[in-house]
This record gives C-alpha cells, sequence and structure tokens, in this order.
C-alpha cells in the first residue's frame, strides 16, 4: 500500500509550494495529541530525513517517517471545502475511532 492524494489535495499542495518558492513536497505524520491519542502533522519539507518515504503522485511528493506510516499506511489525503470551512481530509483505513472536535483519533 502507500498514501495517495486526491486532485483537490495535490492542487492545493503545490499551490502551496510555490507560493512558497521552496520544498521537495509535504510532510504527512502523526503524533501524541489530542482525547483519541494521536492527530496528523501536515508540513512542507526542505529536506528528507533518514528513514523518509516518499510518495509521489499528480506531481506532488508527500513524504512519511517511518514510525508515522505504521499508522498511515493506505491513508488518501484530499482537500474539501464546506460552506465557508476548507481543509485537508484523512481517509485513513486504520482508524477505529475519532474524537468528537474531529483532531484526533485511534488505531
Amino acid at each position: 500500500m502507500a498514501i495517495t492524494i486526491t486532485e483537490a489535495a495535490a492542487s492545493r499542495v503545490s499551490t502551496f509550494l510555490a507560493n512558497r518558492g521552496k520544498g521537495l513536497g509535504l510532510r504527512l505524520g502523526v503524533r501524541t495529541s489530542g482525547c483519541s491519542g494521536m492527530a496528523y502533522i501536515l508540513e512542507f519539507v526542505d529536506e528528507l530525513d533518514e528513514g523518509d518515504q516518499v510518495f509521489e503522485e499528480k506531481g506532488v511528493k508527500i513524504i512519511v517517517d517511518a514510525k508515522s506510516l505504521v499508522y498511515l499506511e493506505g491513508t488518501e489525503l484530499d482537500f474539501a471545502k464546506e460552506g465557508l470551512n476548507e481543509g485537508f481530509k484523512f481517509n485513513n483505513p486504520n482508524v477505529s475511532s475519532e474524537c468528537g472536535c474531529g483532531e484526533s483519533f485511534n488505531v
């Protein structure tokens, strides 16, 4: 399996990277946080770290560290606009439960 990205998310990431003027891609990771145990991390990557896995799709590189990959394997990164709200969505098949506010998850 791999990490995949929708057309909407790829377009948004490409725009962010172009406006930033530098960067290899976007890091997708997890950290311990929130009421359900884990939260997603999104940040720009200027250089790879040892052990990083790179997934390239639709012209965008998604970089995942080895520790996070266990929790993110098979995840699809999407971008959606719903009314006045917009943001990235994570379609993660490993999630067993999420907190009520949607900020954290458990596997």
